[in-house]
């Protein structure tokens, strides 16, 4: 089923489930996550770089480190 809005109406709609998801007093029922699935098919979230590699530390070696 394809629904075919207009910018208006699309940022009327995406107000109104924003309101509902941020007012809603369970955010992990699965009625939320229906709507903010609905939501994110509306306007798809931009696509964020990948975070870079974490760093490996290695523990200081016993006995290396002297007064």
């Amino acid at each position: 089923m394809d629904i075919h809005l207009t910018d208006e109406q699309s940022a009327t709609l995406l107000a109104a489930l924003d309101k509902i998801i941020d007012g809603d007093r369970y955010p992990l029922s699965p009625r939320v996550k229906m709507l903010r699935e609905i939501r994110a098919q509306i306007k798809p979230y931009p696509m964020h770089e990948p975070l870079p590699p974490r760093k490996h530390y290695e523990p200081p070696r016993a006995g290396q480190r002297r007064r």
